[in-house]
């Protein structure tokens, strides 16, 4: 594997921060000696890294690494050290390009919480290849965007394929219960995304463009999922998800990455559910929610929920295949039992780490969740991060 021998098995880059520390955290409570694994924490001040490290309780010898994304030197570094490279230092359209190229150079496997699908594409096309020859596999997109979505899809067309013998050609996804919103660093995100959207046609092409992230393959007519409409199979009015643009572009990856084993007419889209009355209400909220420019309530970079509000949010996701022979139907549910932007992304983003320096092998590449960990990350996430993945 890429990296063995080196001083660290994963670097949490980013650790100051809001979601960043909530990592650090979770794997210095849940990885304690003698199973854990050789960890760092990385940012700019080794000041307020040696602060963060004391408050979370983690042992006093966690080593701190100096990292600035404005210092591609300190990155190349920091990445010949690990064998995983951890970051929640976005947006990373402006913060991530370097950090990415350092990575598939040293071959180091990398995760992050992507979910910025023009970006996305323009790391793939840069550096896949080197990606590939060093062995480093890059993973974007680990935390709720988008593995309950990805893995969501993996695991239900893994239920259709073992009952009939060939993957649904069509799939909805759609939330049914969420408490807890996006994060800081999500809504910096777009910020940047619809920033670079006005200074580019070419972003604003990959933006609507549902196969973006499949060099080389265009799939049939997707549903745009902006328009409120009644889903029958729920009994409820499904109205715009604001995950949905990135989300869906990454379950198409995952299904060429994995050889098109859904097949390559495979129709996916994402929505929420709610109630007839609440319907109209809520898709205004939604629509307006795309544009992150919009009102000064948001959570800023760093800021973030307290530990109740973490701890009292959840989410139920709903999965449906449709198309399927005899016109049956079949469901699976993924739940997660933390607010969706921080307490169950820590969580997520720390596992699909451990997976891949423990449990997965696999060619260098740029990957998604679903396509580099399978049913090894699922199996991860249900016996640690509080997420389940059933057929209903």
């Amino acid at each position: 594997m890429a990296g063995i021998g080196r001083d660290f098995d994963i670097v949490v880059y980013g650790a100051t921060g809001f979601t960043g520390r909530l990592v650090a955290e979770y794997l210095a409570a849940n990885y304690p000696a003698p199973d854990a694994p050789r960890w760092a924490m990385a940012g700019r001040s080794l000041d307020k890294l040696a602060r963060i490290r004391d408050e979370i309780d983690a042992p006093a010898d966690t080593p701190l690494i100096t990292a600035d994304a404005s210092d591609p030197t300190s990155l190349a570094q920091m990445a010949a050290q690990s064998r995983v490279v951890l970051t929640t230092v976005g947006p990373y359209q402006l913060y991530g390009n370097e950090l990415v190229a350092a990575c598939a150079q040293a071959g180091t496997d990398y995760v992050d919480l992507c979910g910025e699908p023009a970006w996305m594409r323009y790391m793939i096309d840069a550096h896949e290849a080197a990606a590939k020859t060093s062995g480093a596999r890059i993973v974007f997109s680990c935390g709720f965007d988008s593995i309950p979505f990805d893995m969501g899809v993996h695991q239900l067309q893994k239920a259709v394929i073992a009952k009939h013998g060939k993957p649904a050609p069509r799939i909805k996804g759609r939330v049914r219960k969420m408490r807890g919103g996006a994060s800081g660093g999500t809504v910096a995100s777009m910020k940047a995304t619809m920033a670079a959207a006005t200074k580019s046609l070419d972003v604003v092409r990959l933006l609507k463009d549902p196969f973006s992230l499949t060099p080389g393959f265009s799939g049939p007519h997707q549903p745009s999922g902006l328009v409120p409409e009644y889903d029958r199979s729920e009994g409820v009015w499904a109205v715009p998800f604001i995950m949905a643009p990135i989300n869906t572009k990454n379950v198409h990856r995952s299904n060429q990455l994995l050889g098109h084993a859904w097949g390559e007419d495979l129709v996916y889209d994402e929505m929420m559910l709610t109630t007839l009355g609440e319907a109209a209400h809520a898709a205004v909220e939604a629509l307006a929610k795309l544009n992150p420019f919009g009102g000064d309530a948001s959570p800023e970079p760093g800021e973030g929920p307290s530990k109740e509000e973490r701890e009292n949010g959840f989410y139920e996701i709903v999965f449906t295949a449709e198309e399927l022979p005899g016109g049956e139907t079949m469901k699976l549910v993924v739940t997660g039992d933390r607010d969706p932007g921080y307490g169950s992304t820590s969580k997520m983003i720390a596992e699909s780490a451990l997976c891949l320096l423990r449990d997965v092998k696999g060619d260098g590449g740029i990957w998604t969740p679903a396509s580099a960990m399978g049913d090894a990350l699922v199996a991860r996430l249900e016996a640690n991060a509080g997420l389940t993945f059933k057929v209903e």
